[in-house]
């Protein structure tokens, strides 16, 4: 399986899930025009990828800002993700914020208790 490799923009984030290591990573601003657009290769790429996982899958995201529909994509990851870890897959999130934001804090908190799967949430 491919690499997939979305380069990150002034609204659009970096995203970087590498197959061979297991680390999907997610990092910068989320406002796209169209989030639902924007995150249609990741939610493809992730269901591929669930099917066939590494051994272990870290989502390792640090975004700092995500508007509305950004959430909702965002939910709908960690919703793929946590699906996968009920049944059994090793996956685990690692939530990066700037120790500054507490808005970026307390939205990490409540992606957290949605899910239950491993959620760490570290200050930078």
């Amino acid at each position: 399986m491919d690499s997939l490799r979305i380069e990150g923009t002034s609204c659009s984030p970096l995203i970087d899930f590498d197959p061979a290591t297991g680390i999907l990573r997610i990092e910068g601003e989320s406002y796209p025009e169209n989030s639902f657009d924007f995150y249609a290769p990741v939610f493809t790429w992730l269901e591929d990828y669930l099917k066939e996982p590494a051994a272990a899958v870290v989502l390792d995201i640090g975004l700092s800002y995500l508007n509305t529909s950004s959430i909702k994509c965002m939910i709908d990851v960690l919703e793929m993700l946590d699906g996968a870890h009920q049944n059994g897959q090793a996956v685990s999130v690692r939530w990066h914020y700037d120790r500054d934001n507490d808005r970026a804090l307390d939205m990490a908190e409540e992606f957290a208790e949605d899910v239950s799967l491993p959620f760490e949430i570290l200050a930078h």
